[in-house]
């Protein structure tokens, strides 16, 4: 099989099905800090605690992509949620497929994240590693503890190719 894919643009609609937009848009802020900071709540579902799992925070750093680019594996991770928030104001792209034992081709689907977003992947998720459009680092929330969190594809047979 093959594929040829080309991103979107995320919205909170379209994403839903793989996970969060981090975003402070259309969200009502809090006033703290006497009036000096908003706070915007309850922004992503964190769910890491699956088998005594932990919550941590990392920074990635990483290296701008080129296009057209071979995808040529998947990841996902059943035992907790994945967030990814870019540090400087730019975009990044994500390629995701629904859950199952493998990611179906016909299914797999790619969004532009646009610049002040950050996106969550839920557990059990089909996604491509970060593809970043410069070098760049962002904050990373996700699972630490036992289990098998990490689980590959690699596309032996199928070719998939992300335009952009």
């Amino acid at each position: 099989m093959e594929a040829i894919i080309k991103p979107v643009e995320i919205t909170r609609k379209n994403f839903a099905a793989y996970g969060d937009l981090i975003s402070s848009d259309n969200i009502k802020p809090i006033d703290i800090n006497a009036g000096y900071a908003k706070r915007f709540d309850n922004l992503a579902n964190i769910n890491t605690s699956r088998d005594g799992g932990k919550t941590i925070v990392s920074i990635f750093s990483t290296l701008k992509r080129t296009f057209p680019m071979k995808i040529d594996m998947m990841e996902k991770h059943p035992l907790g949620s994945q967030a990814f928030i870019p540090m400087k104001e730019t975009n990044f792209i994500v390629l995701v497929a629904p859950p199952g034992d493998k990611p179906e081709i016909s299914k797999i689907e790619s969004f532009v994240v646009s610049r002040r977003i950050g996106i969550n992947y839920k557990p059990d998720i089909w996604h491509f590693p970060l593809i970043s459009t410069e070098n760049m680092n962002f904050l990373v929330m996700d699972r630490k503890g036992t289990g098998d969190n990490l689980i590959i594809y690699n596309f032996e047979k199928e070719k998939v190719i992300l335009e952009y």
